[in-house]
């Protein structure tokens, strides 16, 4: 009986670690750290942002999103040649599991938004898409 314990128990031991060696590795888990900061100069949309738990990853990819429109005084909708959309994208680094990043992006208007018109962001996104990590900065 003692025999059978110690056999089995050995069994069980090379059966673990076979299965602790074949299963992949983990890469971390990916968040924000805190929310990120959003800054606006007139037309030009600045993020500041910290991502933690990326794990052994060298770079991560990371688009800032969303729409800008020209508004009037009296905060009527534009029309559609007031608004536009941009996109701008960074490959950054991952130092230690973590990667701290600023996207500037620039709304650009034809004819241009000035004076005493205003320029407003709406539907404002943040995404890593390595790691598929989404944020909304402004909705």
């Amino acid at each position: 009986m003692r025999r059978l314990l110690t056999i089995t128990g050995a069994l069980l031991s090379t059966l673990f670690a076979t299965l602790a060696l074949a299963l992949p590795a983990s890469a971390g888990s990916p968040h924000f750290v805190s929310s990120p900061t959003v800054t606006v100069s007139g037309n030009t949309l600045t993020v500041q942002a910290k991502e933690a738990g990326l794990g052994g990853e060298a770079q991560i990819v990371a688009v800032l999103s969303g729409t800008a429109s020209c508004i009037n005084p009296g905060s009527n909708k534009p029309k559609a040649a007031n608004k536009t959309s941009f996109s701008t994208s960074s490959t950054e680094p991952v130092q230690n599991g973590m990667a701290d990043y600023t996207l500037t992006a620039t709304a650009t208007f034809s004819p241009e938004c000035s004076p005493p018109m205003t320029v407003q962001f709406t539907g404002v996104t943040l995404t890593d898409q390595t790691n598929n990590l989404s944020v909304t900065l402004i909705p």
